[in-house]
């Protein structure tokens, strides 16, 4: 758990032989899942720290955390440097609130990648700012641009580009789109690695990678009921409907039995 002390109207983080983190300017309190920090912030509270990111003006990197994410940055260390360094690293997966709660230091609730790109897209809506969507396959991140323009009227969308991780023309289109909210959906780590190695020369104040959310918000992919999602069960009706999952969804059993782990290690 990450302790907030103020000195001279700053905040600060209190850490005792952990890694320094960035620190948020809205976040007052953060929950360390198997080493890997989570913000306690709720849907709410993740969009109004983006519109201070968006005053702000300077490049700012959102995650979107989930147990793969935790899984993922336990063994690959450059991933664990962009988490520790991002911004904001907002609690998606279902899975952290059971840990949070089992370890007794609870997140408030979700903050699901979904979710929070229609926050944005709101935002940037509200506030005459521009929304970039990079990556997605087959003409999503178009569609997904189209949806989210027919919920918002006034959204104005700088661009959307499919490209990879590895194709050189992406920095370029986002560089002379110069938008204010970039969406990166290359899936994690990709994602979350291409915003850190990019963002400064891009420096675009919000950069989020947000994994399958234009497949949900172009309607190729539909999410769980939300009798599923509220039992937290969203993750077996992606499995029933992606089989090809499997070998990812392997890192939820891996990731709870860690978690009673260090549960069983703290009350001994």
């Amino acid at each position: 758990m990450v302790l907030r002390a103020k000195s001279a109207g700053t905040d600060h983080a209190v850490h005792s032989g952990q890694p320094a983190d960035r620190q948020s300017p809205v976040r007052s309190r953060a929950v360390r899942i198997l080493g890997i920090r989570v913000d306690d912030v709720t849907l709410a509270e993740a969009a109004s720290a983006a519109g201070e990111f968006l005053r702000d003006g300077a490049p700012h990197q959102v995650a979107t955390v989930n147990p793969e994410f935790v899984m993922e940055a336990r063994r690959n260390p450059a991933f664990a440097q962009v988490l520790r360094e991002a911004d904001l690293c907002v609690p998606d997966g279902v899975g952290l609130i059971w840990a949070s709660r089992l370890l007794r230091q609870p997140l408030r609730a979700r903050a699901p990648g979904v979710e929070l790109v229609w926050a944005l897209a709101g935002l940037c809506a509200e506030h005459g700012r521009t929304l970039f969507l990079l990556g997605g396959r087959d003409g999503v991140a178009r569609e997904a641009a189209q949806r989210l323009q027919a919920r918002f009227p006034a959204l104005r969308v700088a661009g959307t580009f499919e490209g990879s991780p590895e194709d050189p023309r992406a920095p370029a289109q986002v560089r002379a789109a110069a938008p204010a909210v970039l969406l990166v959906a290359y899936g994690h780590p990709r994602q979350d690695l291409w915003i850190h190695r990019h963002q400064v020369e891009l420096r675009i104040p919000v950069a989020v990678g947000v994994g399958g959310a234009f497949d949900f918000i172009a309607g190729r992919t539909r999410r769980a009921p939300a009798r599923l999602q509220r039992l937290g069960l969203e993750w077996l009706h992606r499995l029933a409907r992606e089989p090809w999952r499997w070998r990812r969804m392997l890192a939820l059993p891996r990731f709870t039995l860690l978690v009673l782990r260090q549960r069983l290690t703290r009350r001994g």
